[in-house]
C-alpha cells in the first residue's frame, strides 16, 4: 500500500488577490496647493496622499470621491472633474494587491472650510501643500504621477 502525500504539484495555486478600484482626489486650494494626508496602512505606512478610497458597489466615482473625503476631512464639494486612471501593482507590500486608480479635482464649495483628521486609526493628518513643494515621501502611485510631469492644476485638454 502506498502512503499518501502532502500537498502535490497537481493541487490547484492560490488565487491572486482580484483588482480593486480606488478613486482619489486632488482637492485643489489656490493656484498652487493641495491636501495631503500622511497615511496609517499597511500599503505605504507614513507616506503622504491624497484623500480617498474604495469604490462601493454601484457606486459612481465622483460619489465614492465625495463621499471619501467628507468621512476623511468633513470637507464637502459639490463638483470633480476626471483627470486620469493608473494600473498600479504593489507585489512587494505586506499583502499584494492591484488597484485600479481613478484620479479626480475639485475645489472646495466654501475656502473657509478646514481638514480635519476624522479617521486617525488611518491618518496622521491633513494639511495643505504647495505642488511645487511636496512632502517626502509621497505615496508611489503619487510620487510616479508627480515625476511623470503631471499637473493637477493644469488645463485638460478638450
Amino acid at each position: 500500500m502506498e502512503k499518501e502525500t502532502e500537498a502535490t504539484k497537481d493541487e490547484p495555486a492560490a488565487p491572486a488577490p482580484a483588482p480593486r478600484v480606488a478613486v482619489v482626489l486632488f482637492l485643489l486650494k489656490g493656484k498652487s496647493s493641495v491636501l495631503l494626508g500622511r497615511r496609517r496602512s499597511s500599503i505605504g505606512d507614513s507616506t503622504f496622499a491624497l484623500p480617498g478610497g474604495n469604490l462601493e458597489f454601484g457606486e459612481g466615482f465622483e460619489e465614492c470621491a465625495i463621499r471619501e473625503l467628507k468621512e476623511e476631512t468633513g470637507l464637502e464639494v459639490q463638483r470633480t472633474e476626471f483627470l486620469t486612471v493608473t494600473n498600479n501593482v504593489f507585489v512587494e507590500s505586506p499583502k499584494p494587491s492591484h488597484y485600479v486608480t481613478v484620479f479626480l479635482r475639485a475645489r472646495l464649495d466654501d475656502p473657509n472650510q478646514v481638514p480635519r483628521n476624522l479617521e486617525p486609526e488611518k491618518c496622521h493628518g491633513w494639511d495643505w501643500y504647495d505642488w511645487g513643494d511636496l512632502p517626502s515621501p509621497l505615496f508611489w502611485p503619487l510620487e510616479k504621477m508627480v515625476k511623470s510631469g503631471f499637473n493637477p492644476f493644469a488645463k485638460i485638454p478638450s
